[in-house]
Order: C-alpha cells, then sequence, then structure tokens
C-alpha cells in the first residue's frame, strides 16, 4: 500500500511521519508518581517492541516524576494532560518529549498560549487529541449528533488555535469507540492535513472485543495509507496492546521481524495439549529474533500438509510429535520434549 507523506516531527530519539517507519505507542497503568513502578514497566513494554510511552500526569508529583523517569528509559515520553494547563508547562520542564493535550479542556486561550511558548521554546510537539466523548456542544448540534465530520473540525479548529500561536510542531489523533466512524474521520482528517497522525480506537474494550474491534479500525485506516504511530487500546496488560500492535502491523505487510506463528484450531484428532501447546510456543519465540514461520498442529496426519507454508513446525501425536522443517518431516520426538526440541531448533536456526 501506499501511506500518505506526511511532515516530519522529531519524537525525543524517534522520528515519525515522512517515510519512518509507523511506531507502537502504549501508556503506563501505574501511578507515575511511583517512580520505580513505572520505570519497570516502560522497561517491559520496551523489551515487548513499544516505540513511544505516555504517562498520565494528573498531579504536579507526576510531572517532577518524568526527570527521575527519563534517566532510567530508552524510549520518548510523552505526558496526558487534561484540565490544567500548568501540569503540561511542568512535565515540559522535567523532561517530556511530547505532550499530549486537548486544549478544548486546558481552559482559556491565555492558558493555551502559555502551553505553547514553552513548547516553542523547547521544541517539543504537541498532540493535539480530540474524542468523540468530547467533541463541543456547538459541533453536535451542527451535525446532528457526534459524527466523523465533527469530530475532525474540532481538531482542526484547535490546530488552528496553535498555528496561529506560530506553532506547527504537532501530531494530531481523533479517537472514537465507534469503529467505522473513526474510520471516516481518518478518511476526511487525512484530506485535509499533512501533519502525522495517531491512530487507535479508544476505549475499544477487553482483550477480545479491544482486540477485535482495533483489528477491523486500525486495519481499514492504516491499508488506506493513514496513520504513524497506532496504539491498540485494551482493558488488560499494556504488554497485550504490543503483542497486537505488532502483529497488525506484520499482518499488513508494515513492518517486518519477529517469528509469526500459526496454529490449526484442533478437532477431535488432537490428542494433545494443543491450545496450551500453541500458547508456549507463542510465549516462547517472543525473545527469539527470527523473521520466519512457525506453526503448531494438533495431529500427524495433517501436520506435515498444513505446515507447508512455515518454515518450520511441530505436529503433536499420541505421546509424541513431529519436527517438520519445510513441510518435510524431519524427527520424532517425545510429547514432552516438543517445546524444547523446537526451541533448541530455533536457536540454532540457519537458512
Amino acid at each position: 500500500m501506499e501511506r500518505k507523506k506526511t511532515r516530519e516531527i522529531q519524537i525525543g530519539n524517534r522520528v515519525i511521519g515522512g517515510n519512518h517507519p509507523i511506531l507502537i505507542q502504549s501508556m503506563t497503568n501505574t501511578k507515575t508518581e511511583d517512580v520505580a513502578a513505572t520505570v519497570d514497566q516502560i522497561r517491559r513494554l520496551t523489551a515487548a517492541g513499544c516505540d513511544i510511552i505516555r504517562v498520565a500526569v494528573p498531579t504536579m508529583e507526576a510531572a517532577e516524576a518524568i526527570t527521575e523517569i527519563k534517566k532510567q528509559i530508552e524510549i520518548p515520553l510523552v505526558a496526558d494532560i487534561h484540565f490544567d494547563y500548568r501540569l503540561a508547562i511542568a512535565a515540559m520542564e522535567h523532561g517530556a518529549d511530547k505532550i499530549r493535550i486537548n486544549p478544548g479542556n486546558i481552559g482559556s486561550v491565555d492558558r493555551v498560549r502559555a502551553v505553547v511558548d514553552v513548547a516553542k521554546e523547547r521544541n517539543i510537539p504537541i498532540r493535539v487529541g480530540v474524542n468523540s466523548g468530547s467533541l463541543e456542544k456547538d459541533l453536535v448540534e451542527k451535525y446532528h449528533g457526534v459524527t466523523a465530520e465533527g469530530i475532525v473540525e474540532s481538531a482542526l479548529d484547535k490546530v488552528r488555535m496553535i498555528e496561529d500561536m506560530g506553532y506547527r510542531n504537532l501530531v494530531i489523533s481523533i479517537k472514537s469507540s465507534d469503529v467505522m466512524m473513526c474510520v471516516k474521520a481518518h478518511e476526511l482528517i487525512a484530506e485535509k492535513t499533512d501533519y502525522p497522525l495517531h491512530v487507535g480506537i479508544t476505549e475499544s474494550g477487553t482483550i477480545i472485543s479491544g482486540n477485535i474491534k482495533s483489528s477491523i479500525g486500525l486495519g481499514l485506516i492504516l491499508s488506506r495509507g493513514i496513520g504513524d504511530t497506532i496504539r491498540v487500546s485494551l482493558t488488560g496488560d499494556p504488554l497485550e496492546e504490543i503483542k497486537s500492535a505488532k502483529l497488525i502491523l506484520k499482518t499488513l505487510g508494515l513492518r517486518k521481524g519477529g517469528i509469526e506463528v500459526v496454529s490449526c484450531p484442533t478437532c477431535g484428532r488432537t490428542r494433545i495439549d494443543l491450545i496450551g501447546l500453541a500458547n508456549q510456543v507463542e510465549n516462547m519465540v517472543a525473545d527469539i529474533p527470527l523473521d520466519i514461520k512457525v506453526a503448531v498442529m494438533g495431529c500427524v496426519v495433517n501436520g506435515p500438509g498444513e505446515a507447508k507454508e512455515a518454515d518450520i513446525g511441530i505436529a503433536g501425536g499420541i505421546g509424541e510429535g513431529l519436527i517438520i522443517k519445510h513441510g518435510v518431516v524431519d524427527r520424532k520426538v517425545p510429547e514432552d520434549q516438543l517445546l524444547s526440541e523446537l526451541r533448541k531448533e530455533l536457536l540454532n536456526w540457519s537458512e
């Protein structure tokens, strides 16, 4: 697919827009004031593949904690601000690489200008965020409800306000929990601006519903060449957001690297704990830096055939299983050794 080319924006040690790859973002769910817990979570997210991290800044203590957090992490940090413009200023003074604000809830134009002035002085990007749930009353009335058109108009109004203050180091985020409204809004705004877009389906739900909504929404938006950073918003461990985001990008051909695990859906021939085995394999390969496909099959009848397109696979039988390479049976191993033998093969892998 051909990606829409947006302007380049530097966020800490990373750059988005232009020809740069789409970056994965997540948000901590620790109390930002708890530096140790926040740093620990950010490090785990970084190891899983997170490129940019956002932290909530609801208090001055949280803003001040950014200084120490920044010393201990490797990826750019975004401060998430609502309501109090002083927190945005403090977050930047304490080292935030980017701030996320909704100018509509920051207060007066003078307060927004105070934030913009500090961002301009330090050349810190501002992410202008608008959610469908916070759409202004006059736009709801104008469009007879919450609509994609209203979300886009709200976001561009706020962008113009900041542009009029002489600042264009901006990223735009427009989100809705309504998947198709979100898709339409991104199509509309991509035609009207060249600012980088942060894409996500907000309040998408728990692991299952959130993944389905995010996959459909992000898949449709990204497949149109729209988006420079993404977040899969899930009610759960943020690590799950990174796993899902990486898989969405890989499925669309927008990111390479990492082992892809394919597995059959089980049937009456299955004589092993295929569900448990497939999950174990998926977890096991997470730290192996290979760009190959691994198949996990439930029986020795169809295993070699179904695993033919994979680089390597395993297929379970009764008390034993097969190691399969490029669709050809390599050897039989006891069932309790399938996982360890597969890992051994992967750690010594060569084409």
